[in-house]
């Protein structure tokens, strides 16, 4: 069985690179076990370009927005499912501070073109906490990551593409113009682990959520206040993330669900039913910049999407296909070999 790239690990990562492979015609094979703590069966899913607490835009904001709507556009079409939600995001103001920061952001061409002040009645008639008022991150959005790596996983086990199992360093063997896993062959072995990696720079994080249901309150809007509040179905809202670098394989704790409890009490005014908890390890990174690039001849690691892996992930598998398959120079910014 030979394949252009064999790709260990399908979290959002791994599925968005084998997906950007079959977008160049690429043959792919995934290796993959389910585990606990996968950061991506626990995340939101949450798009947003703005860094909010200084509200200006994130790294190559415009350029991941452009890829990203771009590609998980084809990706449903291709699987026949609806995963992407565009949704404005609605930040609350505690103080007149942040008023005058929104103000001067919208002033700012490199930020402007994603904020906006405009009316949100929904907010109005809500019991949200917002002394100050509010502004709109127009270019928001959040991505059922569960429903679209289920679909993936299904495609890829109808055609034979899936290995649900485990990799060991000793299953792999380096072989003349390419690589090896058991009895399938690749020209190149593409590491999407996560935090489950060992890669020189990586510094996982654990992130807690709640899933909660507020009686009463109606939104189609994503707020940020002390909590951030998501809206995702049937009158459920998510809530967090907590980070946490310690104690990181410890699932759920009591710890965070009152943390979070008290962001959420701080942002709204209503009784809340805790319906679920989640907890995962997002494979951040020093630098808070990706890990791209080849680790050996025929080995490569693609990681450290961190939080914003729904929205960093199209752009970089293109770029890092680009560098192996047409010969083009890594981002110094995303380049793996930063850290050795």
């Amino acid at each position: 069985m030979q394949y252009d790239v064999l790709i260990l690990g399908h979290g959002i990562a791994g599925a968005v690179f084998a997906e950007t492979c079959r977008m160049r015609r690429l043959s792919v094979h995934v290796f993959d076990q389910k585990r606990e703590g996968n950061a991506s069966m626990a995340a939101g899913g949450l798009v947003n370009p703005v860094v909010l607490r200084r509200d200006v835009p994130v790294w190559r904001a415009t350029e991941l927005m452009t890829a990203m709507r771009t590609f998980y556009a084809d990706w449903e079409r291709h699987l026949g499912i609806s995963c992407w939600h565009p949704t404005p995001l609605v930040k609350l103001f505690p103080t007149a501070n942040d008023v005058r920061q929104w103000k001067r952001a919208m002033a700012d061409p490199a930020t402007a073109p994603f904020i906006t002040c405009q009316p949100e009645p929904e907010v109005d008639a809500s019991p949200l906490r917002a002394p100050h008022g509010y502004g709109t991150v127009t270019h928001a959005g959040w991505l059922d990551i569960p429903l679209l790596l289920e679909a993936h996983r299904s495609s890829l086990a109808l055609e034979g593409r899936l290995a649900e199992r485990e990799v060991r360093p000793t299953d792999i063997r380096t072989e003349p113009g390419g690589i090896r896993v058991g009895e399938v062959h690749g020209r190149w072995l593409v590491e999407c682990t996560g935090s489950f990696s060992t890669a020189q720079g990586l510094l996982p994080v654990k992130g807690e959520t709640l899933t909660v249901r507020i009686p009463g309150l109606r939104l189609s809007r994503m707020i940020h206040g002390k909590a951030g509040l998501q809206p995702v179905a049937d009158g459920l809202f998510r809530v967090g993330a907590t980070f946490k670098w310690t104690d990181l394989w410890e699932g759920p704790t009591q710890e965070a669900r009152t943390a979070l409890l008290e962001q959420l009490w701080a942002t709204v005014d209503a009784p809340v039913e805790v319906v679920a908890q989640h907890a995962g390890v997002r494979p951040a990174v020093r630098d808070r910049r990706p890990l791209l690039g080849k680790t050996g001849p025929h080995t490569v690691l693609f990681n450290g999407m961190g939080t914003r892996g729904v929205m960093l992930a199209p752009w970089c598998a293109a770029h890092l296909l680009e560098h192996l398959m047409d010969g083009k120079p890594l981002d110094p910014e995303v380049d793996r070999s930063r850290f050795d």
